[in-house]
């Protein structure tokens, strides 16, 4: 599994065009050849770039949901909404499908944000006020989600 790392601040072209900066790019040459998938969020306004082999893996998980429960395939309809492969080209460039920067108010400064085995694409303005909400308490939702996780009588912290 890809871990990445960083926050990346780039610009996009009237075409749609992202030229991966150069720190990221290093981080993803193992899966450049492969291609990926972009789709919306489904938490924020933002998009997600999946290397093809995280994106086979997330799709292995789906592909065992049962689709003749209703609340699974409106599920799988929605996750999968706007799908699209792409691939880095020559240049060094992604191109970003005009539905998807519609969907997800794509202008012409953008942030990509690494998500562990994903890239986030995000406007910069959002991705700002994203981090800026007042009404998230980051040290909460850290022990909600990580504090119960040191159940390792090694571990230090």
């Amino acid at each position: 599994m890809l871990n990445l790392i960083g926050v990346h601040e780039c610009k996009m072209d009237a075409k749609g065009r992202v030229m991966i900066p150069s720190g990221l790019k290093k981080q993803l040459l193992p899966v450049l050849e492969k291609g990926f998938v972009i789709k919306r969020s489904v938490f924020q306004k933002c998009l997600e770039l999946y290397p093809m082999d995280e994106w086979q893996s997330v799709m292995s998980k789906v592909n065992r949901l049962n689709r003749f429960v209703k609340k699974n395939n409106d599920f799988i309809r929605m996750f999968t909404a706007g799908v699209k492969i792409i691939e880095v080209d020559a240049n060094g460039r992604l191109n970003i499908p005009k539905d998807l920067m519609l969907y997800s108010n794509l202008k012409s400064e953008l942030v990509l944000s690494s998500a562990v085995g994903i890239v986030e694409i995000w406007d910069k303005n959002q991705y700002e006020e994203t981090l800026e909400n007042p009404e998230m308490d980051f040290g909460s939702l850290a022990e909600d989600v990580m504090g119960s996780l040191n159940n390792d009588l090694n571990d230090l912290s």
